[in-house]
């Protein structure tokens, strides 16, 4: 079986997230290469969509370009809870049972006439928000969360999985709803289940360049789904999955660069993956009591070449004008040179935010 050093691997892995020196050329062809940003309301920093664009792109991101191409150019397209390219949408509706529990069809089922009441609306007066699409639930959607008896939202998003209606942009921060062909493409091809997991799969691979067989978080498989060439890597027990394109760069330069990364961002999201190749242990701490926290609310993890060397805490304050650093965390004493170019970048985020930086 194929072996690889340890830094093989990380650099496999910072390469294929577009995370070394070589800036992708723009928003669509990154978000092509990741295949999706998470959306997340926190933005202790900036949204995540933003936040994990900007360390991409650098200052060349504005969040006017995430909304020309979801709105206007049709480019991306929202989906559930992530951003993805137009042009997986026809798998990503191939595959909605992955990402629905039996319950959600059930669900469907029985508010037949709710279901056909909002299909109906949107058809004469869409795209609409939630908040003006009537509540004619036959039987209320019952949770433990915060979704519970929310009957209208999450009959939109239950019918966005399946494919029956589609995000068509945003007011304000609110989404807004409207009928799947005039929002997706008029010659969109929904391919077969078993074909459109195929090429998520792979493509997902592709985005991680490594990763192990197969791992789900929260029923998301977020590994290698079994593809790919398998490999072992140098310290590491078990098998690994690599992607064959970026075996053939194992022997290329490598151009290392300095970035501060979203805790949802694909580099760490399997906390175990980054705990194995980059012996990076974090925990997202916005949960635990103040008291509690190690490294702080929303701490950013810190990549410095194909190392993950810290966590920065520091929030935005928009109002104030501020990027509030309350403290840089230090996995390993660094050289001087790491300092100073993580302080570069500190800088440079700030600047991006529009805000200046203060300690503590």
């Amino acid at each position: 079986m194929l072996e690889l050093s340890l830094q093989d691997a990380r650099r496999i892995a910072v390469r294929a997230q577009l995370l070394d020196a070589v800036r992708p050329e723009s928003l669509v062809a990154t978000v092509d290469q990741l295949t999706l940003l998470q959306i997340d309301p926190t933005a202790a920093i900036a949204p995540n969509v933003d936040l994990v664009s900007w360390s991409r792109l650098g200052d060349a991101y504005e969040h006017s370009d995430l909304r020309f191409a979801l709105e206007e150019e049709r480019s991306l397209v929202e989906h559930s809870s992530f951003v993805r390219p137009m042009d997986d949408i026809g798998l990503v509706l191939a595959t909605a049972r992955d990402r629905m529990h039996a319950t959600g069809y059930e669900w469907l089922e029985a508010n037949a006439r709710f279901r056909a009441d909002v299909v109906g609306l949107l058809a004469a007066e869409g795209p609409l928000v939630a908040a003006e699409v009537p509540d004619t639930a036959q039987v209320p959607w019952q949770s433990s969360g915060w979704t519970n008896d929310k009957n209208v939202e999450r009959m939109l998003e239950l019918l966005c999985r399946v494919g029956e209606v589609a995000i068509s942009g945003r007011r304000g921060k609110f989404r807004t709803w409207d009928l799947p062909e005039r929002v997706y493409p008029a010659d969109l091809e929904v391919p077969s289940y078993d074909d459109a997991k195929a090429v998520l799969d792979e493509r997902r691979l592709a985005s991680l360049g490594i990763a192990r067989p197969t791992t789900k978080l929260q029923g998301e498989e977020v590994a290698a789904a079994n593809r790919g060439e398998p490999c072992v890597v140098e310290g590491l027990a078990g098998e690994w999955r690599a992607h064959p394109d970026a075996l053939g760069l194992t022997g290329a330069d490598f151009e290392p660069r300095t970035a501060l990364l979203s805790p949802y961002d694909r580099l760490v999201y399997d906390r175990d993956r980054a705990l194995d190749l980059f012996d990076f242990e974090y925990v997202l701490e916005m949960y635990k009591p103040a008291a509690k926290r190690r490294w702080g609310y929303f701490a950013l993890p810190i990549l410095h070449g194909d190392r993950l060397v810290g966590k920065l805490d520091a929030k935005a304050d928009r109002k104030a004008g501020l990027l509030r650093v309350f403290a840089v965390h230090e996995d390993f004493p660094w050289a001087p040179d790491i300092g100073d170019a993580v302080e570069a970048e500190i800088q440079a985020l700030a600047d991006w935010l529009g805000v200046e930086v203060v300690r503590g």
